[in-house]
């Protein structure tokens, strides 16, 4: 189990959409070179000064690559103080590098946090070797070795703790959008086994009077063709997996003449209360039901989080193309309170991207929270 678990780690791949530059390491990388060729030129006791200015510059702007290349860095950074070291030991001089060099410290971090399985298989021999050849350089007691080998294997438990932490958020965040994409396609299901029940229905009732009464088999087949093109719209709506063992539904789901239902006081919390105006008739009915999840979950989050708040009201407003949907609440929990990137605001971010619309949630303008939905009224976006 032991050589499995390693054969695992070994061939990890590197994490995910490393980010590259950006302006913390410019800054990092214009506050230790001047530091590092000031302590070059200033400091007395520097042993082959100008080597020591170049080697030390060549790992300071490496830093700048630690999160893309991230062993290559490394072999960079700590191949120079492995040399420094080697050099230290032959010539029996004190130790090359600058006190600059601590920078490299950040590397077993980006290596751990960053890299493959193998790069940080290979990247621990290059921090040992150069542990052992610097200790064997400069040793000054056992305690201090010990030190040092914490104080250069710390960042990368901490990177590796970092890396399971964003892995794990990344699959359960992935695991709401799947939750999200499956509810729409439930909906779309039980919307398109109702409409096709009806269908159904009035071929059956169209064959029946087919020979007593033409004109009335000609409505049916009118009413087979206007919910066959509204039921293959719908389908459009989505592509997704079919539900597995559930029956259907042959009810439409809940939508916007549902949302009334929701207006009242939530629990002994806020009073909610519901405004619908302009054009809501003749939703899809994916986007009724989405109009509906968004307004309840938003309700939901509300009355958990907003602290004192005494009311929560949702307007939707439709027109010839979009229904916007608002919902407010006057709490003071403010952004320290909700997190903008929680599970339930993915969900609905992911259900309104679907039908090709946009959601937005943040602190209100004046106190609160506000949620904001923007949806096209034929569930794609023109």
């Amino acid at each position: 189990m032991a050589t499995n678990a390693v054969r695992a780690l070994w061939r990890e791949p590197r994490a995910p959409q490393p980010p590259r530059r950006v302006w913390r390491d410019w800054a990092l990388v214009g506050l230790l070179l001047p530091t590092a060729i000031l302590e070059g030129l200033l400091r007395a006791d520097v042993v082959w000064r100008p080597v020591a200015i170049v080697l030390a510059v060549i790992v300071i702007v490496a830093l700048l690559w630690r999160r893309t290349h991230p062993l290559t860095v490394v072999v960079i950074g700590f191949g120079v103080a492995i040399l420094g070291s080697v050099v230290a030991l032959v010539s029996d001089l004190p130790p090359v590098g600058l006190n600059t060099m601590v920078a490299l410290v950040l590397l077993p971090y980006s290596l751990a946090r960053w890299g493959s399985g193998r790069e940080v298989g290979v990247g621990l021999v290059i921090f040992l070797t150069a542990l052992v050849t610097g200790t064997a350089a400069e040793y000054t007691g056992i305690t201090n070795a010990i030190f040092a080998g914490v104080f250069l294997l710390s960042p990368a438990a901490i990177g590796a703790a970092v890396r399971y932490w964003s892995a794990t958020r990344s699959r359960e965040l992935d695991r709401m959008r799947l939750q999200e994409r499956a509810q729409l396609a439930r909906e779309l299901h039980d919307t398109v086994a109702h409409h096709v029940s009806a269908i159904a229905v009035r071929a059956q009732a169209g064959r029946v009077v087919a020979a007593s009464h033409p004109e009335a088999a000609l409505e049916a087949l009118g009413v087979i063709e206007a919910e066959a093109s509204r039921t293959l719209a719908e389908m459009r709506l989505m592509v997704g997996a079919l539900r597995a063992e559930e029956v259907a539904a042959l009810a439409p789901q809940q939508g916007v003449a549902d949302l009334e239902s929701l207006a009242g006081s939530v629990g002994d919390g806020p009073r909610v209360q519901v405004e619908l105006a302009g054009d809501l008739t003749d939703l899809r009915s994916p986007v009724g039901a989405a109009i509906y999840r968004i307004a309840q979950e938003s309700i939901t989050n509300a009355a958990r989080h907003a602290r004192h708040a005494t009311r929560i009201d949702v307007r939707v407003v439709g027109d010839q193309e979009w229904i916007r949907v608002t919902v407010d609440d006057d709490g003071d929990g403010g952004s320290a309170e909700r997190n903008p990137s929680g599970y339930g605001l993915i969900g609905m971010t992911e259900r309104a991207t679907l039908l090709g619309g946009t959601f937005v949630a943040g602190p209100g303008t004046e106190r609160g929270w506000t949620v904001e939905a923007v949806l096209p009224r034929t569930g794609v976006a023109r």
